[in-house]
């Protein structure tokens, strides 16, 4: 029996899009839907740190919406799977969300600094790889046309990763790690 994990067909440096499309993988197109799977290996990682059943629930909603990014992204034209879509409503969940995070919160009182607890510093990671993600997004739909939603669900995602650190780091540290200009030079050992 063939293994259905390699073809073979992307040797030569091409890919297929789902309509059959072979392109560079090298091409905005890969590169964009691509990162956004990369974002989601980071909500995943981070979810799997995540001992807490309201993050939980929100990443899991993430996970599964940032595949059907990457397949509306990976359809040219939105020529993708019937059924499969970034709507609205899912832009409008994350609002709710990161408002339902941040009565948790509270008012940030300086800049949050990448770090704090496991999942928050994937958080973190996750919340950056999105913003890459929404500026090649914004690169495609530049040069050949997307689909204005996904944008727009990249760029509340990305949001929604940072109340999702400051509430991860809520539940775990106690609240946000800040930034302090000042922060005195280590003396310990050098």
């Amino acid at each position: 029996m063939k293994s259905r994990i390699y073809t073979r067909t992307g040797d030569n440096g091409t890919t297929s899009l789902l309509d059959g499309t072979r392109v560079s993988k090298a091409s905005t197109r890969v590169d964009a839907y691509g990162t956004v799977d990369e974002a989601n290996a980071f909500v995943g990682a981070a979810r799997a740190f995540a001992d807490d059943e309201l993050l939980d629930e929100v990443l899991g909603f993430m996970e599964h919406r940032f595949y059907n990014c990457s397949s509306v992204v990976a359809a040219p034209r939105g020529a993708g799977p019937s059924g499969v879509s970034v709507r609205e409503e899912d832009v409008v969940f994350l609002e709710q969300a990161i408002d339902r995070l941040e009565k948790e919160t509270g008012a940030i009182e300086g800049f949050v600094l990448p770090g704090g607890g496991k999942a928050a510093a994937l958080l973190h990671v996750a919340r950056t790889v999105c913003r890459r993600a929404e500026r090649q997004l914004c690169l495609l739909q530049d040069e050949e046309g997307l689909d204005e939603i996904v944008v727009r669900f990249l760029n509340r995602a990305s949001d929604l990763l940072f109340a999702a650190v400051r509430y991860a780091n809520a539940r775990e540290r106690g609240g946000d790690v800040l930034w302090d200009a000042d922060y005195p030079v280590p003396t310990r050992g050098f």
